[in-house]
């Protein structure tokens, strides 16, 4: 059996170890399209804050780890898929026969179309090359401008604020992170963030980029004008799937997969953040872009691809980020759901803050500031669907008594087939 994986992140990496342990005779091709073993894009900003090197970054740390398992690595990018006749041709060429085919493509950074973009010292943060021409810039007292305050723009923000540069963001929705937090999550987060030395512009982009001398010159919608030295573009990534073109596989915003993570074509698997799957709360179709989602489904890939049937919960929204010391995070339906309630409680001065979205008396989605006790508990109750009974009704009361909530529910659906016995 031959298994053909496009993509080297995470999402590959596990697929490719999870196949060999599932067959120990198959034919394993790992594809990468960068000059570097297979890393982590997650780890880049602990490369900045200088918490690790270079090598901190690889996937698996030991040398030979892949020959030793025989996964065959290839360095090139995959240009189109035959399904037809089972095979995948490189930008070289060479074509590669699969009967297997997982595609872990990932995503690119969005190009943003605003004048002055390609100018020198603007760059995205989402390869180690990337990391290398910003860790030469960032240095201590430089002016860097950030234009993004998403989920890995905070990621990136962190680690450049930790080489003591000067830093402005600019976001354009109306507060940080603003498909992770409910709209006073991120504003708690945007002040702290201020309070810390960094310029936060929301409700803002950055319309131009022009050179002026040795510096960079952003200007804003409203007319305002950031000076930097360095400019990183972090607002959002698409999925790679423009390779696909022609090849049969059905794509919306990235690869459309069911819960064995096959796509539309028989044969054919996608993994992690190139991959649409149904959501957990909602029932809808996503492209889901984190670690976790990567690695559960390129394990379930892997298992369909070796021939034992494994099926997805489904991708489930798991948010959890430190902005310079504020830990947030957020789960499910964090936003609500229809015919929901919720309740929320907020401490502005000692920055905590929690919200919490009912259907029914399931916790279908939270989100929180401050309170780390609580993330594992949060996560918990939403992912097993638990009936909250009386409990839905105390924690609209009181939102903090949610560990309270979490070991009586335990409690009660592991006491209840015993005592259905004595009765």
């Amino acid at each position: 059996m031959k298994h053909v994986i496009i993509g080297n992140g995470p999402a590959g990496v596990v697929a490719a170890e999870a196949l060999r342990r599932a067959d120990a005779s198959a034919d394993i091709v790992m594809i990468g399209d960068e000059p570097e073993p297979p890393y982590s894009r997650m780890a880049i900003p602990y490369l900045l804050v200088g918490n690790i090197e270079e090598k901190g970054t690889w996937l698996r740390k030991t040398d030979g780890h892949f020959a030793s398992l025989r996964i065959r690595e290839v360095t090139g990018r995959a240009k189109s898929v035959d399904t037809a006749a089972r095979n995948v041709r490189m930008d070289d060429g060479t074509v590669l026969p699969y009967d297997r085919l997982l595609i872990c493509t990932g995503s690119h950074p969005l190009r943003l179309p605003v004048p002055g973009i390609d100018l020198p010292n603007v760059h995205s943060c989402w390869t180690l090359e990337d990391a290398r021409h910003i860790a030469a810039k960032a240095k201590s007292g430089a002016r860097v401008l950030q234009i993004g305050a998403g989920f890995i723009g905070c990621i990136i923000m962190e680690a450049l604020a930790s080489r003591g540069v000067k830093l402005d963001i600019v976001e354009m929705g109306d507060r940080m992170v603003p498909r992770m937090m409910t709209s006073k999550a991120g504003g708690m987060i945007a002040r702290w963030v201020e309070a810390k030395g960094v310029n936060v512009h929301t409700d803002a982009r950055v319309t131009s980029i022009r050179q002026d001398g040795e510096a960079l010159v952003a200007t804003l919608g409203d007319g305002t004008e950031v000076v930097a030295d360095l400019i990183i573009a972090a607002a959002g990534v698409k999925p790679n799937t423009a390779f696909l073109q022609g090849s049969g596989i059905a794509c919306e915003t990235g690869v459309l997969i069911d819960e064995r993570c096959e796509t539309s074509v028989p044969g054919v698997f996608a993994a992690g953040d190139v991959a649409e799957a149904v959501d957990f709360s909602t029932g809808k179709r996503l492209v889901n872009a984190i670690q976790p989602n990567a690695v559960d489904q390129g394990r379930v890939a892997a298992l369909n691809m070796a021939g034992r049937t494994t099926r997805s919960q489904g991708t489930l929204a798991i948010n959890v980020l430190d902005t310079l010391g504020l830990i947030s995070a957020s789960f499910g339906q964090w936003w609500g759901a229809e015919g929901g309630d919720s309740v929320e409680r907020i401490d502005e001065r000692n920055f905590r803050y929690i919200s919490l979205q009912f259907l029914g008396d399931v916790l279908v989605g939270a989100t929180s500031i401050g309170l780390t006790d609580h993330v594992g508990v949060l996560r918990g109750l939403i992912q097993t669907r638990t009936p909250l009974g009386v409990w839905k009704q105390l924690l609209t009361h009181d939102p903090m008594r949610v560990m309270e909530a979490y070991l009586a529910t335990a409690q009660a659906q592991s006491t209840a087939p015993v005592a259905e016995a004595i009765h």
